[in-house]
């Protein structure tokens, strides 16, 4: 692990060794790499709202939000600023410090519904929260306004392994993200990127992205662990659930990947038994998204996270506590 200690390229070779470890001891290692790199007992609250939700033409194979699926969703224009700014200040009341926002498009068009994203950035910025979208590809012109918005953090997830992705998706490819990305990090935007598991991959594939993730350079501000949540009318509604030590495994190895990222456990959690999430927040997750629904998927109420958290002595963490300078009582 010299290579992953010194933050030098680290090898598929080396991520595999990494993943394949006894369980117990790649958890109590990932444990003391988030110690010395993390406040201990300290959690990012987060909340995702959906500010357009439905209607989009990729074709991804778990998502309920594609034209090409079936699920029984109906189809939402852009939300108006104010109704968004309201969602962010109830957030923020329930505790919540980072607020995210997602559109579902598959790429930044330039005009008067980016204008209006923009618009919510600076007002969720203003009110003290860390603000982050995920709005499908965008270029670099595009992630410098967002940038100049106080726009905190850009969600762009790989989803799976290059090698799996076809099986994904087919109306983008795995360098069109990769493309994103660049120009996110040339915009001087952290990047919040991980993947889902549970889609039918392979643990090789889960090594592949994991590989993937830890060479981005730089390194993800913050890393979504998501478990497929099988929706009906979506090719992967009938997936088995994933077992859940290989989601534990996948946190464990992601934070010993990425010392200083954020690992947050995202959707699939409403499934997962407190047991388990204690497991994976020993494993180094540090940040969870907070309230009754992500995008389109259900997620566990706040009163349930917090009563949670409390009973493990975990505390919320402080917006903009990266950053000396941008601290926010």
């Amino acid at each position: 692990m010299s290579n992953i200690q010194n933050n030098e390229s680290i090898t598929l070779a080396e991520v595999t060794d990494l993943y394949n470890r006894p369980l117990l001891d790649l958890v109590y290692d990932a444990a003391g790499v988030h110690r010395a790199n993390h406040t201990p007992n300290e959690m990012q609250m987060c909340t995702l709202l959906s500010i357009k939700t439905g209607g989009c033409t990729e074709d991804c194979g778990y998502c309920s939000q594609s034209l090409h699926n079936d699920a029984e969703l109906e189809k939402e224009v852009l939300l108006k600023t104010e109704e968004v700014l309201d969602q962010a200040r109830k957030a923020k009341e329930s505790g919540s410090t980072r607020f995210c926002m997602g559109a579902a498009w598959p790429k930044v068009l330039d005009g008067r519904a980016f204008d209006r994203v923009c618009d919510m950035v600076q007002g969720v910025t203003d009110m003290g929260m860390e603000a982050c979208v995920t709005l499908g590809m965008l270029s670099e012109p595009q992630a410098v306004r967002l940038k100049e918005a106080g726009l905190k953090a850009y969600n762009h997830n790989l989803d799976t392994s290059r090698e799996f992705y076809d099986k994904v998706v087919s109306t983008r490819n795995y360098d069109d993200r990769l493309d994103t990305l660049k120009n996110v990090a040339k915009a001087g935007i952290a990047s919040c990127c991980g993947g889902i598991l549970g889609l039918g991959e392979s643990d090789d594939d889960r090594i592949s992205l994991l590989h993937t993730l830890a060479n981005l350079n730089p390194q993800p501000e913050s890393v979504p662990i998501n478990m497929l949540v099988p929706v009906e009318g979506t090719p992967m509604a009938e997936n088995e659930m994933l077992d859940i030590f290989d989601w534990i495994r996948a946190i464990a190895v992601a934070r010993i990947l990425m010392p200083k990222a954020m690992v947050r456990l995202s959707a699939g959690r409403l499934t997962i038994s407190k047991e388990a999430q204690a497991m994976a927040f020993m494993a180094g997750a540090n940040a969870i998204f907070t309230g009754e629904k992500l995008l389109t998927t259900p997620n566990p109420e706040k009163d349930a996270d917090y009563e949670l958290l409390g009973k493990l002595g975990i505390k919320p963490r402080a917006p903009f506590k990266d950053e000396d300078n941008k601290k926010v009582a």
